[in-house]
C-alpha cells in the first residue's frame, strides 16, 4: 500500500525503495540527500514507523503501508506551518522532517522535537523554524530554546 493506494510495481527485490518511489511510482517528493541513511532527507513512514527510504530494499516493504509526503498531499497542517515559519528552507530536508514529525505525540516538548528529529540534517542555516512549526502544529508553547538562536 502506498499512500493509500494498493501499488503493485515490477522491479528487482534489492531495489532501494527510494529509487522505486521516485523512478517507478514519479514520487519526487522523496528526496536523496546522503544515500546512506545518515541525513534523513529520504525519510517516509512504512507502517508508521520513519525510515530512511534509501537503505531498504522494496522487497521489505511488500505488504507494508508506505507513506510519502505526497500521501499527505500538501494538505497537512504541518506543510504549511513550514512554510509559515520558513521552516522549508532550502527544501531538501523537508519531506523527511514532515514525515519524522508526524510520528510525534500529542503534545511533545522541545526536547521530543528534537529527539525525533535527530535523524534528519539540515544543512541551511539551523534548525529553530523547524522546531517552531513542529509546536506550533501541536499547539506546544514555543520556549526560549524554540528561539531563532537554537542551533541543534
Amino acid at each position: 500500500m502506498l499512500n493509500g493506494e494498493i501499488r503493485e510495481i515490477g522491479v528487482n527485490p534489492a531495489t532501494r525503495l527510494i529509487d522505486v518511489l521516485r523512478e517507478e511510482c514519479g514520487l519526487t517528493g522523496t528526496k536523496e540527500g546522503c544515500g546512506e541513511g545518515e541525513c534523513g532527507a529520504c525519510t517516509v513512514l512504512i507502517n508508521g514507523e520513519p525510515v530512511c527510504s534509501c537503505i531498504v530494499p522494496v522487497s521489505q516493504v511488500a505488504g507494508a503501508e508506505v507513506t510519502t509526503i505526497e500521501g499527505l498531499n500538501g494538505e497537512h497542517p504541518l506543510q504549511k506551518l513550514f512554510m509559515d515559519e520558513v521552516g522549508a528552507q532550502c527544501g531538501i530536508c523537508t519531506p523527511g522532517m514532515i514525515m519524522a514529525a508526524l510520528t510525534l505525540g500529542p503534545a511533545p516538548t522541545l526536547d521530543d522535537v528534537r529527539t525525533a528529529l535527530a535523524g534528519n540534517l539540515c544543512r541551511c542555516t539551523g534548525y529553530a523554524a523547524i522546531y517552531r512549526a513542529v509546536l506550533k502544529w501541536r499547539g506546544m508553547p514555543l520556549d526560549e530554546g524554540a528561539g531563532d538562536a537554537v542551533v541543534a
